[in-house]
């Protein structure tokens, strides 16, 4: 195993246990249902430094967290560019400023950053709750000013979005955004799911979380 991560050039990072969203089938949701406090804490600069010595690229992509909420995130962007590693941000939290957001742009230009909107921007919140997802689409667009790398429009089709695919695809092509269609295989058999979509081509199979 220790081999395995030694030779990968690449790791991803939950930077905190942060995220201001509500998403049902988020763990975080278990952590709530049951009143505990989601586990985690904010990783040091200290910890993220070394680990950016030994990994070419950083994926922020977090499985409890949004990594926006990181206390220190503009200053992890801008270690990470000062060192010339690579970034791959994955958020879909909406509540920091414009004025962040272009900060955090700024620090590293050479991120790549994918916002999970899904569906059409107004309709989005139905499962990312608490989500602005127009004003998300928004700083997509303004991404674009100051990123040398396309935005990702990352769309996970559910029951209510699944006739709206194209139009967001026509969308992403009409603002010069890369478009990806992140199809979900976390349906259970013998489950009624209100978000599971009723076209099978947009599920990758019936299989429990």
């Amino acid at each position: 195993m220790s081999s395995f991560f030694e030779k990968r050039s690449y790791i991803n990072l939950d930077l905190t246990f942060r995220c201001a969203l509500e998403c049902p089938r988020c763990l975080r949701s278990y952590y709530k249902n049951k009143n505990l406090k989601v586990p985690g804490e904010d990783l040091s600069l200290d910890i993220l430094e070394k680990i950016t010595d030994h990994y070419t690229t950083m994926v922020f992509c977090g499985q409890v967290s949004d990594p926006i909420f990181h206390p220190k995130f503009i200053d992890i962007l801008k270690m990470i560019y000062r060192k010339n590693k690579r970034a791959s941000v994955h958020t879909a939290a909406s509540q920091k400023s414009m004025n962040w957001y272009i900060e955090a742009f700024k620090a590293n230009p050479n991120a790549r950053w994918t916002f999970g909107i899904d569906g059409l921007p107004e309709e989005s919140c139905m499962y990312r709750i608490n989500q602005d997802g127009e004003k998300l689409y928004k700083v997509m667009l303004e991404s674009k000013k100051h990123l040398k790398t396309k935005p990702v429009w990352q769309y996970i089709p559910f029951s209510y979005n699944e006739n709206n695919v194209e139009e967001a695809k026509a969308m992403a092509a009409r603002d010069g955004i890369t478009f990806l269609l992140n199809i979900s295989s976390r349906w259970a058999p013998d489950r009624y799911d209100p978000f599971e979509p009723k076209n099978p081509n947009l599920k990758l199979g019936r299989i429990y979380d």
